[in-house]
């Protein structure tokens, strides 16, 4: 799915009408069309009152509020219609829609935050209509507007958005100040950032991108750096009928230490699980008894350790030994943060040529020494933080745009990001990004991330390009928790139950 910008949709707007003809309240009736459509919908699927107030600003968002107004009182509706701003500021769109939302028998109203009468009756409504900003809102909500906003949460009515939730930056999902929580959200023509990321993924609820007439051609000549992923994207490739096991991939991980034995099991197992040919495992000596237990499918092997159970320094040349004639390495579960153990992960780095997952641990190790992250530009080399993580590496998430910083992190330091969290991201070097939208909270547990890896590694080892292997396996990941939380509740389901969901969600991906 495609994501443009606020000035992307501005430009197209103005291109449609000002060299295309097309009436400026031609596409304002399309757009009011598709929302009322989904107004009706909700209030269908919930067996709500066919009743609605619309909550509509001066501009041209406003104008889609008004038009939808009308239709749904042509359509039998009861409906009360209130302008949340100045009556002189309104465009002349949205005052045509006002026009004509009289001669149907309705009445534009003003706001007032203090009437008692329009509340009781909009507690009664089956669904509320925000048109307040749209996607042009650039300064945090304030006076009737953010009194508006306040009105609607604290509802209890579901809430249908006109192009975005009022109150979130349309380009990067910040809430400047306050923002409407909705059931549903119709967008115009093409989905925006802040319908995913930041808290405005959060406001969204169920999204629906409806076309309102602008000509294909311009819409497809959009360049669209940034898209979501969708499960048409994502699709594994048929297997050779005489393939044998190196024809899959051989994969390294080295993780492991005392204390986090379980991180480089995970990681191989979901490696094993999403079709690697030949998984090896090398981990400190005194970890390799549990390793070895564990994992029956994979080859784990012992490496050189400290006393306190980490990789000692001479375990950098044992794994380089160890790695050749591999495709792929991960670097970092439960490696630990010693001293010695980061060395030994920065040597590695310096050295090897292979395309490297870092996680956990062997991102750790960068904290202080970006330097080497740099000079593995032209190198493939995919960093899986969280935020936390992140920071440490100097990423910037104090602006709130998280795709933002992503993105740029990724162009300045030549490096594949996935930046964890809700709604992943996953940025590339030309600064092009995907936003995933699978997964839930059931997997803020400990060792998902490491499933997360053991996917990345494995889709890498079997010769997919960085740019579809990424991106599909977050989607994987994610459609594999989303199964556990529906089989096993957010609560109950574990890393391990995600591990034995996969050849579900795989078998599917193949079959499609």
């Amino acid at each position: 799915m495609d994501i443009a910008t606020a000035a992307q949709m501005r430009q197209l707007d103005e291109t449609a009408i000002g060299q295309r003809g097309i009436p400026s309240t031609q596409l304002m009736e399309t757009a009011a069309a598709a929302l009322t459509q989904a107004v009706m919908e909700l209030a269908r699927e919930g067996g709500r009152a066919r009743r609605a107030v619309c909550l509509c600003g001066a501009g041209n968002n406003g104008g889609d509020g008004v038009a939808c107004a009308c239709m749904l009182l042509q359509a039998g509706w009861k409906v009360r219609c209130v302008l949340v701003g100045k009556r002189e500021k309104m465009t002349a769109d949205t005052a045509e829609m006002a026009r004509r939302l009289a001669d149907a028998g309705g009445e534009l109203e003003d706001f007032c935050p203090d009437d008692q009468a329009l509340a009781a009756w909009g507690a009664e409504a089956g669904v509320l209509v925000d048109a307040l900003f749209g996607i042009g809102l650039a300064r945090p909500l304030a006076g009737d507007a953010l009194a508006a906003v306040e009105w609607m949460n604290a509802s209890g009515v579901p809430v249908v958005a006109a192009d975005i939730p009022s109150g979130v930056e349309a380009d990067t999902g910040r809430v400047l100040g306050a923002a409407v929580r909705c059931a549903a959200t119709v967008t115009f023509t093409r989905a925006k950032a802040g319908h995913f990321v930041g808290e405005g993924g959060l406001c969204t609820g169920r999204l629906f991108v409806a076309p309102i007439g602008i000509p294909e051609d311009l819409v497809a000549g959009l360049d669209c750096p940034v898209r979501a992923v969708e499960e048409a994207m994502v699709r594994l490739p048929r297997r050779a009928r005489d393939a044998h096991k190196g024809d899959f991939g051989k994969v390294y991980i080295l993780g492991g230490s005392v204390g986090y034995t379980g991180a480089p099991v995970f990681a191989a197992q979901a490696a094993v699980r999403c079709g690697a040919g030949l998984v090896k495992v090398g981990v400190p000596q005194p970890v390799w008894p549990v390793a070895a237990a564990r994992l029956a499918e994979a080859m784990p092997h012992p490496l050189p350790a400290g006393p306190e159970g980490q990789l000692s320094l001479e375990a950098g040349l044992a794994a380089l030994e160890q790695m050749a004639g591999y495709g792929v390495c991960l670097i970092g579960p439960g490696l630990g943060r010693g001293g010695g153990v980061s060395a030994v992960v920065r040597r590695l780095l310096g050295e090897l040529r292979l395309p490297v997952v870092l996680d956990a641990d062997g991102i750790n190790a960068l904290e202080g020494h970006i330097d080497v992250l740099d000079g593995r530009r032209g190198l493939l080399t995919v960093l899986t933080p969280h935020d936390g993580e992140f920071a440490r590496l100097g990423g910037d998430l104090t602006g709130g745009d998280r795709l933002g910083a992503a993105r740029a992190f990724a162009v300045e330091h030549g490096c594949c990001l996935v930046l964890k969290g809700h709604r992943t991201i996953t940025a590339f070097p030309d600064g092009t990004a995907w936003i995933n939208t699978t997964g839930n909270p059931g997997m803020a547990k400990g060792g998902s991330g490491d499933v997360l890896s053991g996917i990345i590694l494995a889709l890498l080892g079997q010769g997919l390009p960085a740019r579809r292997a990424v991106p599909m396996a977050v989607w994987l990941h994610g459609v594999a928790g989303d199964w556990c939380a529906g089989e096993l509740g957010e609560y109950g389901m574990t890393p391990s139950d995600m591990v034995e969901a996969l050849p579900r969600v795989l078998k599917r991906q193949a079959e499609l």
